[in-house]
Formats: C-alpha cells, sequence, structure tokens
C-alpha cells in the first residue's frame, strides 16, 4: 500500500478513506486540492487528532483565531472539541494528510 496511489484525477469533493479502525483508533488519508471545511461550522470531533501533512500545503483556522500553516512534514495535535476548520488547501495540486484519531489513555 502506498499513501500516494490511486489519488483520483478528478476530486470533486475532498477524499476521506479510512486505512484501519479499531475502537480506540481510526487512521485516515485525506486529499485535498483546494477543498476547505464547510462554510456552515467548525470540526468538534469526540477524540484527539493527531495530523501530519504529507505533501502539498494547507492552513487551519481555531475558534479562538489562532491561524496554523501546514507544509510537507508538519503535524498538529488537536485536543478533542478544539473546534476547528481547513481554510485552505493547494488548488492545483495534491494535498495528502495523514489523520489518526484517538482516545488517550485514561
Amino acid at each position: 500500500m502506498n499513501l500516494f496511489a490511486d489519488i483520483p484525477d478528478e476530486l470533486p469533493e475532498e477524499l476521506f478513506e479510512t486505512l484501519v479502525q479499531t475502537e480506540d483508533v481510526q487512521i485516515e488519508r485525506i486529499v485535498s486540492r483546494g477543498h476547505t471545511s464547510p462554510d456552515d461550522g467548525w470540526y468538534d470531533q469526540h477524540r484527539n487528532e493527531f495530523v501530519l501533512l504529507l505533501k502539498g500545503a494547507a492552513r487551519l483556522e481555531f475558534e479562538d483565531g489562532r491561524l496554523v500553516n501546514l507544509g510537507p512534514g508538519d503535524w498538529l495535535e488537536i485536543p478533542a472539541h478544539v473546534k476547528h476548520r481547513v481554510i485552505w488547501t493547494e488548488e492545483k495540486a495534491e494535498t495528502v494528510w495523514l489523520g489518526i484519531h484517538y482516545r488517550r489513555s485514561r
């Protein structure tokens, strides 16, 4: 398996693919090409997320006004229920993310 393989030429919507899923962890590949979060709100996830940008570029906005630019190799941990959204991704090239959603140990 290769995270850069089988990316469709046309991406009318952002592509989310679950690679591994257990009760405690979900690992997904996300592919964007000029896509942003839906206009109707913020992501408010019930699990923590470790996100690694593998290819391309993106900008995230957090509810507190903080902006974070990501390029290849940049990663970010987003705690559960921290509201955020993607406000920009490259339009002419794929932005490939690895998202790992998990619960912290008790």
